[in-house]
């Protein structure tokens, strides 16, 4: 960085000079200030053990995990952690706000991979939320990974070695940057996905708990074994030409005490395992792809709905995207007791997850970049409610356009919440008829 002086202080006065210098600089360290970049470099702790470590910005737990200085810890300076086992790495001490969270990883000396991921809580460590996918690290070289939790309250972070195995892992230099509000806005979550709200107002009730990935958000329901709603941004930058992943699986994140749903809980039921937020929306990358393959983001669909009118829906969707369109979708199931291939069921899976009567999306359709501020009266607003049965597969999806308002009856949900009341009375109101 250049730094020009006035050239009268700088001929006539040294002293004059330096002052300004070090006020220059008092002011970049001031506006930088609330950016923390954690480097071990300060600590110690030579145990595996669980312990807190004092360190440069607060105090940490390292749990499974210590302070490693030996030749085959990667590392920038002299020290980054190493975790094993199950560990993990948690602040002890609360920031306000997270915008970014960069974190350098690499493998430990010739050790094999590890997989780990990024949580945050915004309730003092009483419970944690995954940010973004899981992070396999494979190089001897420190690499770097990139979270955008956007929490603008409360917060404290946490990484978790999710593997078990007992390859080991080394962390360095967490970089964890303030909040910023997105251009187009992004809710009161900071969750860009909860751009127009929050349906449910989820949060950590287990039965409507908020789970914000960075690919979609969900409110989810541990007693209902599946998502009340799941809304997610879908314009071009979520497409590309990733393959469909089909690594259906438990969603790890989900706190203990709640049913993790398994890839095979939907065998034999009739039922199909229903995206919410589809693969084809999320082709970008195969950690974009493979978020979606989380059981948290399925509902049981009859596969007549699941393949038929509803994959039409999600197609078309896509096609207004093509036509240079951004759109925030919001989907999910109400009511008890569907028809699959199997016959009528109100659950399945030992009734450890209920089937819905009926499926519902909301989509907005936007001007791309322009997020809330690009919704008004005009604002063309797609709601339909879709019988979970057999007997819609070659059914026209226009065929079942409802208004915002009638489903926000049906389900006692309040959607399109940061969209001013005005707004609201009007395009709520509406059934599209394009």
């Amino acid at each position: 960085m250049t730094l020009t002086y006035p050239q009268k202080i700088c001929r006539n006065s040294s002293l004059g000079a330096l002052i300004i210098l070090l006020g220059t600089f008092n002011s970049l360290l001031s506006a930088k200030a609330a950016t923390i970049i954690e480097s071990f470099e300060s600590g110690s702790k030579t145990s595996y053990a669980a312990a807190d470590v004092s360190l440069g910005t607060g105090t940490w737990n390292l749990n499974d995990a210590l302070i490693g200085t030996s030749s085959s810890d990667r590392k920038n300076g002299s020290k980054s952690v190493r975790i094993t086992n199950s560990g993990t790495v948690s602040m002890m001490f609360n920031r306000t706000g997270a915008g970014t969270i960069t974190i350098k990883h690499a493998k430990y000396g010739s050790d094999g991979n590890s997989t780990w991921n990024l949580r945050c809580s915004t309730n003092s460590g009483s419970s944690w939320l995954t940010v973004g996918g899981t992070v396999t690290t494979s190089s001897t070289t420190l690499s770097e990974a990139t979270f955008t939790p956007n929490i603008s309250g409360t917060v404290r972070c946490q990484i978790s070695k999710t593997d078990g195995s007992a390859n080991r892992l080394n962390i360095d230099d967490i970089t964890i940057t303030d909040y910023t509000t997105s251009s187009g806005g992004s809710g009161s979550s900071g969750n860009v996905h909860l751009t127009m709200g929050n349906p449910s107002n989820a949060g950590t009730s287990t039965n409507n708990l908020l789970l914000n990935k960075s690919q979609y958000a969900v409110g989810y329901n541990c007693a209902a074994g599946r998502p009340n709603w799941v809304s997610w941004q879908l314009n071009n930058s979520w497409l590309g030409s990733t393959l469909r992943q089909d690594d259906f699986r438990s969603d790890t994140t989900l706190p203990s005490g709640c049913y993790r749903v398994s890839g095979t809980s939907y065998s034999g039921s009739g039922f199909d395992r229903g995206h919410m937020a589809p693969s084809a929306d999320r082709t970008k990358t195969v950690a974009d792809n493979s978020s979606t393959f989380l059981m948290t983001n399925m509902i049981p669909q009859a596969p007549d709905n699941n393949q038929g009118v509803w994959a039409s829906l999600e197609s078309y969707t896509r096609d207004l995207v093509a036509q240079g369109k951004e759109l925030y979708i919001i989907s999910g199931g109400y009511g008890s007791g569907g028809t699959g291939s199997a016959g009528f069921k109100t659950s399945i899976d030992s009734g450890r997850i209920s089937v819905p009567a009926r499926t519902w999306k909301i989509i907005v359709v936007v001007t791309p970049g322009t997020g809330l501020s690009g919704v008004n009266t005009s604002t063309r607003v797609i709601a339909v409610d879709i019988p979970n049965a057999q007997g819609v597969r070659n059914a026209n999806w226009k065929n079942y356009r409802v208004s915002v308002d009638s489903l926000e009856s049906r389900t006692g949900y309040d959607f399109l919440s940061q969209v001013s009341t005005s707004i609201q009375s009007v395009i709520e109101s509406r059934v599209d008829t394009l």
